[in-house]
């Protein structure tokens, strides 16, 4: 049975999408930490990050640093955090959250909940920030 990732990449699921590669694909975390809160994962269907190979595993966390740069233009933040957990979904991804202390990007606080509208808003402003950069 596919992961909810790979039937999100699929568009089976909605979702607020970043960005897309042939092999990696970003869109915004529905369960924020914070706004701009942003999952960077593989399109390969593979559990645990490590388990990639090497290419595939340089690629993604490549793509993870374009997106975050977006984010940083986007969202106001000190900082982009990084966490790789692994255990809510069984299909590798990383977050990216934007973050002005230690303690934003601790999982056991509350998740923000927002509105599908201001959500398609930040995820305009990170994509926007992307064209910027010169990748979309």
């Amino acid at each position: 049975m596919p992961t909810i990732f790979t039937r999100i990449i699929k568009g089976e699921i909605p979702c607020h999408k970043i960005a897309e590669t042939e092999n990696c694909f970003a869109f915004l975390d529905i369960q924020p930490l914070a706004k701009g809160h942003t999952l960077v994962i593989p399109k390969t269907e593979t559990d645990y990050i490590f388990s990639l190979d090497d290419k595939l595993l340089t690629e993604l966390q490549l793509f993870s640093k374009t997106i975050a740069r977006a984010i940083e233009k986007a969202v106001p933040c000190k900082r982009i955090g990084v966490a790789v957990i692994g255990l809510e979904v069984p299909h590798a991804h990383i977050h990216l959250i934007p973050i002005n202390s230690v303690s934003d990007i601790n999982f056991a606080q509350p998740k923000l909940k927002l509105p599908a509208e201001e959500m398609e808003k930040i995820a305009q402003a990170i994509r926007q920030a992307l064209i910027q950069q010169g990748r979309s």
